[in-house]
């Protein structure tokens, strides 16, 4: 079938690295972006790009074009309340084995930019919109629209619509919440229009007591500017602080503000200089750090990708680019068989994701609730950098061969551009 119609709801990372490698199996097919915002979203904080994601923006030809955009991280400096570093972990320098940093940190909004540049005036782009609800037939998946009511058929409904994906929800007729696990942490984000690191290019890290993070990153504007978060980490226990902060999200940003104002004004470091910088900015967000762990990720002719189908934080991105990239390769490699395609980018892509997504109570190690547990924190990673003993077991795990793990994908025949 060389002359597929599809419909992609969702303008980001995922849906347009797919559409990129359609074209390329099918440069005929007829691919509909729909997007519910009314313009593109290039936006975000620090993305980054990782495992077999490195491999594919080299095919796509988009190495350079990143390299040349990233925000220049060198690391990650764990910091006391008085600024005096206590660790650092830089980044390794490689691509193929990575630290905390990767060699390709870049803001989501470039990176999205990037990805649908290409690919923009080779699909139809529907703004201010999104799918109501789809039928599912034999031959192909009815959709209906929800602003517009208007009633359309396709081959093939990819649904890249995000965490809260509303097609995941009706495909396996639940609510999308109950795919949602909760890692127990709260994050905003927002720019802050001067640059408390500095110049300096290593990100800093600063622990208070109750899970209270506060996190600047590096931004490579010249102006002088720097990108804040606020982490709010939570026991399973917590009950309490985790429903404080779930409202507020439901509330929306100025509840959410008030409520980091709350929660933030007596941390120290350079709480103040952020909270009043938060109230300043432009692009302030929120969101729960959430895995989806769906136990399926097609449904006959609708299909999730990326974050509707298996978001996990921190390599998030990567498996956006590499399920879109593994969705179109089955597509390319079942031209006649749409079922077989889904069925194999499923066996390949849960797996992986259900294995990348790891243990469940990472981020609560790394962010102790007491005084204590930070001060032994910060005497084990001062020790390990100290005595180098990361870049010891970065070097030994390089020259033994192992290296970030990959998706086990098929090389995919692509035709030649």
């Amino acid at each position: 079938m060389s002359n597929f119609n599809i419909l992609i709801s969702g303008s980001g990372i995922a849906g347009s690295v797919f559409a990129f490698w359609l074209l390329r199996a099918y440069p005929n097919a007829n691919i509909t972006i729909v997007e519910r915002d009314p313009s593109l979203r290039l936006t975000g904080a620090s993305v980054d790009i990782r495992s077999s994601a490195v491999d594919i923006i080299k095919w796509m030809g988009a190495e350079q074009e990143i390299r040349s955009q990233t925000t220049n991280e060198e690391g990650i400096q764990f910091v006391e309340a008085n600024g005096k570093a206590v660790a650092t972990l830089r980044a390794t320098g490689r691509s193929d084995i990575q630290s905390i940093t990767s060699e390709f940190e870049i803001f989501r909004g470039e990176l999205a930019k990037i990805f649908i540049d290409p690919i923009i005036k080779r699909v139809k782009l529907i703004l201010d919109e999104s799918v109501d609800h789809f039928e599912q037939r034999d031959d192909g998946v009815v959709v209906t629209f929800a602003k517009s009511k208007e009633v359309k058929t396709y081959d093939l409904l990819v649904a890249a619509d995000g965490l809260g994906s509303k097609i995941r929800g009706m495909m396996l007729n639940s609510k999308p919440q109950e795919q949602l696990y909760d890692e127990g942490v709260h994050v905003a984000y927002f720019t802050i229009k001067s640059d408390l690191l500095q110049g300096g290019r290593l990100a800093k890290w600063y622990n208070a007591t109750g899970g209270r993070v506060v996190f600047l990153r590096p931004d490579p504007d010249p102006a002088g500017r720097t990108r804040g978060n606020l982490m709010n980490v939570t026991t399973s226990g917590d009950i309490e602080t985790k429903e404080r902060l779930n409202k507020a999200l439901r509330e929306g940003n100025k509840s959410y503000m008030k409520l980091m104002e709350e929660m933030f004004r007596d941390v120290g470091w350079v709480a103040p200089e952020v909270l009043q910088s938060m109230r300043e900015s432009d692009d302030f967000y929120c969101s729960l750090f959430g895995q989806i762990r769906s136990p399926k990720i097609h449904d006959g002719r609708v299909v999730l990708l990326g974050d509707a189908g298996y978001a996990t934080p921190g390599f998030g991105t990567s498996l956006a680019i590499i399920g879109g990239y593994v969705l179109a390769g089955e597509l390319l490699s079942h031209p006649s068989d749409v079922k077989t395609a889904l069925q194999r980018y499923e066996e390949i892509m849960l797996p992986f994701a259900k294995n990348s997504q790891g243990g469940d109570n990472a981020m609560q190690l790394l962010n102790p609730q007491t005084w204590w547990g930070i001060r032994i924190r910060n005497v084990v990673l001062g020790f390990v950098t100290w005595t180098r003993l990361d870049r010891l077991v970065m070097a030994v795990a390089s020259a033994l061969g192992f290296t970030e793990k990959k998706v086990p994908m098929p090389d995919y025949q692509w035709p030649a551009k």
